[in-house]
């Protein structure tokens, strides 16, 4: 079996028997599914500097802005 089939087959059968699935993907699927972009117009970006809120410094310093940020980064994408 060739290694695309042999990958859907195996994604199949993860979802039919309600595995966890992870996808990694590229740049742009995001913003073409509804899910925000980081950098595009209104993006997420938009009114925050990644290195407050994005790096470890940036947790160390103020860990619940850093958690809350990522919450509702969640709840964009998702809910």
């Amino acid at each position: 079996m060739e290694p695309v089939s042999q990958a859907a087959l195996l994604l199949r059968q993860a979802v039919e028997t309600r595995m966890p699935v992870a996808v990694l993907t590229g740049a742009g699927v995001s913003a073409e599914s509804g899910v925000p972009t980081f950098r595009g117009q209104g993006g997420l970006w938009h009114g925050f500097r990644p290195e407050e809120l994005a790096t470890p410094e940036a947790f160390a310093r103020d860990p619940a802005r850093v958690w809350e940020w990522y919450h509702w980064r969640r709840r964009r994408c998702f809910w």
